[in-house]
């Protein structure tokens, strides 16, 4: 499966942005999504993970309340809506796609996904 992620930009603290990934070359529906991040100098982290079907989500705890993960298997794209946003929430976003059929399956881990998109940058200024 191929992804392309979008909707990354410079937004004020505060601000909000919202993140897409679209998906195609197989069936978006055999897959848990999941959004990670990387500042510069960092590893790459988990963000976000919903289910197959959107069900069930997962959040770093750091996150939760500010960020939601969502998804419409019919466009076949993931978001990710960014609130509140800070200047430590600044990075490259990538989506990424870990084949499952479990709908209580929200991988956090990295080597737990298949495809990776390109990535799009979040700068957020203070």
């Amino acid at each position: 499966v191929q992804l392309q992620a979008s909707g990354g930009g410079l937004v004020q603290a505060g601000g909000f942005l919202r993140l897409s990934c679209a998906a195609s070359g197989r069936t978006f529906s055999s897959y848990a999504m999941g959004w990670f991040r990387q500042a510069p100098g960092k590893e790459r982290e988990f963000v976000a993970a919903a289910s197959w079907n959107g069900r069930n989500t997962n959040y770093a705890d750091s996150l939760k309340g500010r960020f939601t993960i969502s998804r419409d298997n019919a466009k076949n794209t993931v978001y990710l809506q960014m609130n509140s946003l800070k200047p430590e929430d600044t990075a490259v976003y990538y989506c990424a796609a870990a084949e499952s059929a479990n709908s209580f399956y929200t991988p956090q881990r990295l080597n737990e996904y298949d495809y990776w998109g390109q990535g799009t940058q979040v700068t957020v200024s203070s």
